[in-house]
């Protein structure tokens, strides 16, 4: 068998690099509940527009204010377990709430296709491991916003003041639960380095553009 000359070599060493380049990544936002990843979610979108978004399904209620395939597909268990029959749920998570049983999930719909770019998400640390194990670590992105405990309880609780029928059981169960969740061993666990903190938001938001430009 001829063996390959350093010219050869370094050609196909360039061609394998240029496959990969071809395949966006996704940027995938998380943090505590309260802690401000929605509306900087929202924000990034705005200021990176070339961003594509993944629309999550979920089984809870609609908050007020919220739309239909807006933030989440709306969809009740029975049609989610269909999908998830199918083969087309990447990767699901119920929470016992104070209300009945609420699951999340991120489906095979055809929303996700890495060759045309890069992808925005929103999800919890426990979506963002299931992501990276199904895409590859070098195809996900973590941008952790984090905030002080007891600012972002304050908020929690302004923000549950503003609904029709606030949930204050249900706010303080998310709460305690993100304690275990998003535990400083879990976070390790799960390769998340770069923290960025939100008690200023546009410095928060700045920082988070930056970042994302940079690895682009």
């Amino acid at each position: 068998m001829k063996q390959k000359t350093g010219t050869e070599l370094e050609q196909g060493r360039g061609q394998r690099e240029e496959e990969r380049n071809e395949y966006g990544k996704i940027y995938f936002v998380m943090g505590k509940s309260a802690s401000g990843k929605d509306t900087i979610y929202k924000k990034l979108l705005e200021r990176i527009p070339e961003l594509k978004t993944i629309i999550p399904y979920t089984t809870r209620p609609m908050r007020e204010g919220e739309k239909e395939g807006a933030e989440y597909h709306f969809t009740d268990e029975a049609s989610l377990q269909e999908m998830w029959e199918m083969g087309k749920v990447i990767e699901k998570r119920t929470y016992h709430t104070m209300y009945g049983p609420w699951s999340y999930a991120t489906v095979d719909d055809g929303q996700i296709d890495l060759r045309e770019g890069n992808i925005l998400m929103i999800g919890t640390l426990e979506s963002y491991q299931s992501i990276r194990s199904y895409f590859g670590r070098e195809n996900t992105v973590p941008l952790y916003i984090e905030v002080e405990d007891g600012e972002r309880l304050e908020r929690a609780l302004n923000r549950e003041k503003q609904q029709k029928c606030p949930r204050y059981a249900e706010m303080c169960r998310r709460f305690l639960a993100d304690e275990e969740d998003f535990s400083e061993e879990n976070l390790i666990k799960s390769g998340i380095t770069e923290r960025f903190g939100n008690e200023d938001f546009t410095e928060c938001l700045n920082k988070i553009q930056r970042y994302i430009e940079e690895i682009r």
